[in-house]
């Protein structure tokens, strides 16, 4: 297959890899062999194809201005803690299809990208209260485990608002936010959309 070789530096990210060059990640992870549980690393050489054609890509939906704006972003953390568990492990008995980030009880979390909220909840089973923020482009990023809700759905946020305070779900006495970026319905590895 013809392409080139992209060498990974510091902080880039496999979202950021697959935009520059106008691929899905899942091309980028398909021709590479990377597992969706792996972290990409610096150093680290991928392959990118000259010319991919997709028979099943889904059409673009519409974007509103404002998500426009907001596609050009990269996502950020959203909270400074330590990874207690990472995407695809089993963390207390059940598979992670995101992150939990360790962090003392209301800990401000930030919105990792611009978006619309399109969901809220104050008592999701298992997750306590409850956010997703739609980024457009099908992709939206979940925060449970809250212990309060600072926005509301239908509201737009930028990137770095402060939106919810970390808490605690159920008889679950650790506090830690749970973090997961979806496409579509699907959970996504953060690792790929999350700088280094």
């Amino acid at each position: 297959m013809p392409g080139k070789y992209h060498k990974i530096v510091r902080g880039e990210t496999l979202w950021q890899i697959s935009r520059r060059y106008s691929l899905s990640i899942e091309t980028l992870i398909k021709v590479n062999n990377i597992s969706e549980t792996e972290s990409i690393k610096e150093g680290q050489l991928l392959f990118i194809p000259e010319e991919v054609r997709s028979t099943d890509a889904a059409p673009a939906e519409p974007l509103s201005a404002q998500t426009q704006a907001a596609s050009e972003e990269d996502f950020c953390w959203p909270l400074k803690g330590k990874v207690v568990s990472s995407y695809g492990q089993y963390y207390k008995g059940m598979l992670n299809k995101g992150v939990n980030i360790q962090a003392p009880s209301y800990t401000p979390v930030v919105a990792a990208r611009s978006g619309k909220v399109v969901f809220s909840s104050s008592g999701f089973y298992g997750f306590g209260k409850v956010l997703i923020i739609s980024h457009g482009e099908g992709l939206a990023t979940v925060y449970g485990r809250n212990s309060e809700l600072l926005v509301k759905k239908g509201d737009y946020i930028k990137k770095g608002t402060v939106i919810a305070r970390v808490g605690r779900a159920g008889r679950d006495k650790s506090s830690y936010l749970h973090f997961e970026v979806r496409k579509g319905q699907i959970a996504q590895n953060p690792y790929f959309y999350l700088p280094g």
